[in-house]
C-alpha cells in the first residue's frame, strides 16, 4: 500500500494564478489538468481564478503562487526591477481592447476624453494605444476596474477595459449599442495572456519550470482542438449563470482568430517582437527604455558546451578536406562529362514535375495556339482532360465566342512582337460556366530545330474579384437602402465640382429628414422603420435625374446632389427648388407599408423637411453641405413638410427662401 501511494506523495503543489475568473479563456490549463497532464509532470496544480482586487505579479513574487498570466505588461514590470519570466505566449495577438457606449455613429476613441473609464490592473497597453491616439490621460475620470460588465451596460462608466473575447457577448445580449477600439487599428500589436514565473523559481526549481510549461502547453494544443470537450469540464467544475454553453463558444470561437494556432505553436514568441513591444511602450512615454531586459526571456533549449567535441571534428575535418581535395582532382573531368549529360535529363524531369504539380493551371502552346501540354491543375480548373486539347487551338474552347477574334490578334502581335505581357481574361469550362482567370506568360527554352514553345499559367480570380465588389458596395453604399453612402457622396460631390468648373455652370445640394419617423420606430419597431426607409429611397431615386446623386446620409437623413443646372444663378434656383417641391410632394403621398416577418401591413404618413442650396465650383464643398443642413433645420423649426433654400451663388439677399 505504501508503494502505491508514493506517486501521489511525489506530486509537487504548486498554484498557477489567472488574471481573471474562470473562462475558455485559460481552456490549456484546464485539459492539462482534466486529461492528467501535470500529474504526468509530478504536479499537482491549484488553479486559482482572480477577483477585481487580485495582482497576479503580486501573487507570484510574493511566493503565493509560483506562476501565472500576465499582459505584455510584464515587459514594464521587468524594467521596474520586478524579477518576473515570461515562459510562453498564448496570444499571439492581444485581446485587450477598449469597450465604450456607443452615443452616436460617429464617434471615435477621441471621444473618451473627460470620461468615466475602467482600466483593469496590466492595462498599459491601453495606455499606450489612449497616448498613440492622442487622448489625454489626465483627463479620464479613472475608476478602479470592477469587473462587472452591467457597469457599462447601465451607464455608470462611459468605457472599460476588456477582452474582444469576452465582454461583446454580454453586450449583444443586452441589447446595448457600443464601440470597440483596438490597440491593433493602429499596429500596436502585442503579446497576450503570457505564462510567466519569477526569477525565484526558475532558479530554484528549473526543471519544474521545464515540466509544468511542457505540460500547459500540452494542454492547450489540446483544447483548441477539442473546444467542446473544455466547455464540459468549464460547465461542470465551475457552474455559473454566466458560463453559458452559447458564451463559452463564442469565446472559443474569438480566441481561435489570436492564438493563430494554423500558423504558430502554441507558446511561440520571439525576442523581436518583444523588443518591438518595448520600443512601442517607449515611444508613447509608457516605458522609460526600449530594450528587453536581460533575464526577461525563458529559454527552454539549454545548449550544452561541446568546445571540446568541436575541437575534435575539426582536426578530422581538415585531414578529410586533404583527401577530399585529392579525390576531388582525380574524379573532376568524369563528373564534368556526367553532369553534362545529367543536367539535360533533370531538367526535363525538373520542368514535368514542377508543371505537373503547379498550383496555377497551366498549358504549353505554340505558333497557331496549338496546345501541347496541359497539367492537372488545368484539368481541375477549366474541365477538359489533356487528351481532349492536347493537339487543339485553345481560342477554340478556352476564349468566349464574342471575344476569340479579338484576343485572338491581341496574342499574334504579342507573339510577332517577342512581349508576352500578363492579363486577365474571361475563360470557358467545359460545362459552360465562364470564369475569369489571371495568366502569366513566359517563352519555354528553344530546342533548334523545334517551334518556338510559350508556357502560361493561369489562377481562378472569380470568386477574388466577387468578394473585392462585395467590399467595394459595402464601403460604398448604404447596406439598407442601397444607396450611395457619406463616402461616395463626397466623391460625387468633387466630381460635380469638376464638372460645373470646366462648364461654368451651376449645382444644388438638398438635404432631406423624415419628419415623423421616430414615432413609427417606437410604435411599431425599427423593422418597420427600416421599411418605410426602403420606400423612401424608392421614391427619392425614382425623382431625382440620372445625373443626380440620392445618398444615404444616416438614420433617416439623406442627401440629393443635383446637377449640373443652369448657368445663371436663377434660373439653377428654380430649378432646384422645382425639384425639391416635387420630392417633397412625392414623399407625403401615404406610404403602404408591407409586412415581414409577421409584421403587420401598415398605411404610414411620413412627410419630409428639405434644405436646400445652390452653389458654383467656387463653393467649399464642406460649406455647401453645412448650409443645406442649416437650411433644413430652419424648414424644421418652420413647422416641417417645408422647403427651405440658403443660397450659396452671389446675389443680394443670400437669405433663406422658404417654399
Amino acid at each position: 500500500m505504501l508503494f502505491t501511494a508514493w506517486p501521489v506523495w511525489a506530486l509537487e503543489a504548486v498554484t498557477l494564478q489567472l488574471k481573471w475568473d474562470h473562462a475558455f479563456q485559460f481552456a490549456g490549463y484546464y485539459a492539462a489538468q482534466e486529461l492528467g497532464y501535470y500529474r504526468d509532470a509530478g504536479l499537482e496544480v491549484q488553479i486559482r481564478s482572480a477577483d477585481a482586487h487580485t495582482h497576479p505579479v503580486e501573487e507570484v513574487l510574493a511566493g503565493r503562487a509560483q506562476y501565472g498570466v500576465g499582459t505584455s505588461s510584464l515587459l514594464l514590470e521587468r524594467q521596474a526591477g520586478k524579477p518576473v519570466v515570461v515562459l510562453a505566449v498564448i496570444f499571439q495577438h492581444s485581446p485587450q481592447v477598449l469597450l465604450a457606449r456607443q452615443v452616436h455613429s460617429q464617434q471615435s476613441v477621441h471621444d473618451l476624453a473627460g470620461k468615466t473609464v475602467m482600466l483593469e490592473p496590466q492595462s498599459e497597453e491601453l495606455i499606450a494605444y489612449l497616448n498613440h491616439e492622442k487622448v489625454p490621460i489626465d483627463t479620464l475620470r479613472r475608476l478602479p476596474h470592477s469587473h462587472k460588465i452591467e457597469d457599462l451596460i447601465n451607464g455608470r462608466v462611459d468605457a472599460l477595459s476588456a477582452y474582444a473575447t469576452y465582454e461583446p457577448f454580454f453586450m449583444k445580449q443586452s441589447g446595448v449599442d457600443y464601440q470597440v477600439y483596438t490597440p491593433r487599428s493602429v499596429g500596436i500589436d502585442f503579446y497576450g495572456d503570457n505564462l510567466f514565473t519569477s526569477e525565484q523559481e526558475l532558479q530554484a526549481n528549473p526543471q519544474r519550470v521545464a515540466a509544468f510549461r511542457r505540460a500547459s502547453l500540452r494542454g492547450w494544443q489540446y483544447a483548441m482542438a477539442h473546444p467542446e470537450h473544455v466547455i464540459d469540464w468549464i460547465l461542470n467544475r465551475y457552474p455559473s449563470p454566466r458560463l453559458t454553453r452559447e458564451f463559452l463558444r463564442f469565446e472559443a470561437e474569438r480566441m481561435a482568430e489570436l492564438l493563430r494556432t494554423d500558423l504558430v505553436d502554441i507558446g511561440y514568441m520571439t525576442t523581436g517582437r518583444w523588443q518591438h513591444i518595448a520600443e512601442t511602450y517607449a515611444r508613447v512615454a509608457v516605458a522609460r527604455y526600449p530594450n528587453v531586459p536581460a533575464g526577461f526571456l525563458y529559454e527552454h533549449d539549454v545548449r550544452q558546451d561541446f568546445t571540446w567535441l568541436y575541437r575534435v571534428l575539426f582536426v578530422v575535418a581538415t585531414v578529410l578536406l586533404v583527401v577530399m581535395v585529392i579525390a576531388l582532382y582525380i574524379h573532376r573531368v568524369n563528373r564534368r562529362l556526367a553532369n553534362a549529360v545529367a543536367d539535360k535529363t533533370r531538367s526535363e524531369e525538373r520542368y514535368r514535375v514542377i508543371f505537373q504539380t503547379s498550383p496555377s493551371a497551366g498549358m504549353v502552346w505554340r505558333d497557331g495556339f496549338v496546345v501541347t501540354d496541359w497539367n492537372s491543375e488545368a484539368e481541375a480548373v477549366f474541365g477538359w482532360k489533356r487528351e481532349e486539347v492536347v493537339g487543339r487551338p485553345f481560342t477554340e474552347f478556352l476564349l468566349p465566342i464574342d471575344q476569340r477574334e479579338r484576343l485572338s490578334v491581341r496574342f499574334s502581335r504579342m507573339v510577332q512582337q517577342n512581349v508576352l505581357p500578363s492579363g486577365i481574361n474571361d475563360n470557358l469550362t467545359r460545362d459552360g460556366r465562364t470564369i475569369t482567370c489571371e495568366w502569366f506568360n513566359a517563352w519555354l527554352p528553344h530546342r533548334p530545330g523545334q517551334p518556338i514553345e510559350v508556357v502560361s499559367l493561369a489562377h481562378d480570380i472569380t470568386e477574388r474579384q466577387r468578394l473585392q465588389h462585395e467590399v467595394r458596395e459595402l464601403a460604398f453604399y448604404d447596406a439598407l437602402t442601397k444607396l450611395p453612402n457619406r463616402r461616395l457622396l463626397q466623391e460625387r460631390l468633387d466630381q460635380m465640382l469638376s464638372v460645373i468648373q470646366q462648364q461654368g455652370t451651376c449645382a444644388a445640394l438638398m438635404f432631406l429628414d423624415l419628419d415623423n419617423f421616430k414615432p413609427l420606430n417606437d410604435s411599431h419597431g425599427h423593422k418597420m422603420g427600416d421599411i418605410l426607409l426602403m420606400e423612401v429611397a424608392c421614391r427619392l431615386a425614382g425623382c431625382a435625374r440620372q445625373t443626380d446623386t440620392v445618398a444615404r446620409f444616416g438614420g433617416d437623413e439623406f442627401v440629393v446632389l443635383i446637377g449640373p443646372l443652369d448657368v445663371v444663378s436663377a434660373v439653377a434656383r428654380e430649378q432646384a427648388l422645382a425639384l425639391a417641391q416635387g420630392i417633397r410632394d412625392r414623399l407625403s403621398d401615404p406610404y403602404e407599408l408591407a409586412g415581414a416577418d409577421g409584421i403587420q401591413p401598415l398605411e404610414h404618413r411620413c412627410t419630409a423637411s428639405v434644405g436646400v442650396v445652390v452653389f458654383k465650383a467656387d463653393t467649399d464643398a464642406e460649406k455647401a453641405m453645412q448650409l443645406a443642413d442649416s437650411a433644413m433645420y430652419q424648414a424644421k423649426e418652420a413647422g416641417r413638410n417645408q422647403v427651405f433654400l440658403a443660397d450659396a451663388c452671389p446675389r443680394p439677399a443670400c437669405e433663406a427662401v422658404k417654399l
